[in-house]
Formats: structure tokens, sequence, C-alpha cells
């Protein structure tokens, strides 16, 4: 019981942070949702209902408080588990929280500037000019958030496994060893987290992954802990 209430104390913490920052994004909402539009190339986005554009401004308001209160979750999730780590490793939770916040917003990065683009392109184009496209700025803004959300959580595959490895959980052998089972959890992961079920959109949230998972073999044999 008391690590279930330390539980609810870390996640009410971590609900007001990103309340918080929603309230803030929301006086910046028009400028977030053009910045968040730009990867359409000027593809006109339409409104169907009457409180569309207010759910518009309001959906990029959350995934931008989201973004924003990230070192606050990822420190309330490191002094969570620090209770369980040896003392050396608890002065690892400070870098543990940049490091989080850094390689999540480095995954957001690299889908807002390649994959997003790419995606859109590929989607838009594929009928081949037959259609009209008529994105609404809903479907278009939790496409977009989706898409960036599951790369920034992806990018978090390295922090997981260094965490992983130095409580010796695993090790650089049986991450070697399961590699095939990897690449298939790594598809389905991809296929889950991607907002459309499109293969092209799936691959290229899969590729960086499965790059990452073996990037975390190498942080694994390096920083893991010795049996």
């Amino acid at each position: 019981m008391d690590h279930i209430e330390e539980l609810r104390k870390r996640l009410l913490k971590s609900a007001l942070a990103v309340v918080l920052m929603t309230i803030i994004a929301l006086y910046f909402s028009e400028q977030l949702l053009a910045f968040v539009v730009a990867p359409l190339g000027g593809v006109k986005l339409h409104v169907t209902e009457v409180t569309g554009s207010f759910n518009a401004y309001l959906k990029i308001a959350l995934i931008a408080g989201v973004l924003s209160a990230l070192p606050v979750i990822f420190y309330q999730l490191w002094t969570f588990i620090s209770p369980g780590l040896y003392r050396q490793e608890k002065s690892m939770v400070m870098p543990l929280v940049t490091i989080s916040t850094l390689l999540f917003l480095a995954g957001a990065a690299f889908c807002y500037f390649l994959i997003l683009p790419l995606s859109l392109k590929f989607l838009i184009d594929f009928s081949g000019g037959l259609f009209s496209p008529i994105i609404t700025v809903g479907s278009y803004i939790s496409f977009a958030g989706m898409l960036i959300l599951a790369f920034g959580v992806g990018f978090e595959l390295p922090i997981v496994t260094y965490f992983l490895g130095r409580m010796g959980i695993v090790s650089s052998q049986a991450l070697s060893k399961g590699r095939r089972y990897a690449a298939v959890i790594i598809l389905i992961t991809s296929a889950i987290f991607t907002p459309t079920p499109d293969v092209f959109t799936q691959m290229m949230l899969a590729v960086p992954m499965y790059l990452l998972y073996e990037l975390s073999i190498v942080i694994v044999r390096i920083t893991g802990k010795n049996k």
C-alpha cells in the first residue's frame, strides 16, 4: 500500500505538470498549430464540426503540454524507482532525467522533420491524383501527434535497456540472442502505435527502433552489470 500511495503521488504531480503546461500552451496554440501543419506543404485543412477549431487548439495544446512536462514526468518516474537502487545508482537520477528528455525530444524531432513529411507525401499522393484529399484539422493533429509521441517513446529504448542492464536484469548476450524476437515485437509495436494501418509508416517507425535495439546491445555490453 505504501508503494501504491507513492505511485499515486508521483502520477498526480505528473498530471498537474501536464495540466499546467497545457494551459500555458493554449495561449500559444495558434503559433503551435501553424508549426505542426508546416509538414503538409500548403495542403489546406478543413473543419467539419462546430467545435472543430476549438478541439484542434485543445489537442495541440495538450500535446505541447505533455512534451513541455517531460522533465517533471521523467523525474517522478526515476525518483519512484530510485528507492530500489544502490547509493551510487541513485546519483544517476538527474542525468537519467536529462537523457530521457533529450532522447524523447530527439525522437519527436526525427519524426517531425523527416518521417512526418515522407509519410504525408506517401499517403496523400497514393491515390495518384484520382481523389482530392479533404483532410480535417482534427484528424491531422491526431495523426501527427500520435506519430510524434510514438517516435518519442521509441527513442527511449536505449535508456530503458541501460537501466535494466545496470540492474543485471538483462545482458548483452541475451539481447543478442533475442534479435529475431525483438524484430517481431518491434513490428507489432509499430503496427499498434502508428495512427494509420499503412505498412510504409509502420516501417518508418520499426527500422529506427530496431537500430536503437542494436545500439542498446552495445550500451548494455559496455555498462551492464557483471554476473
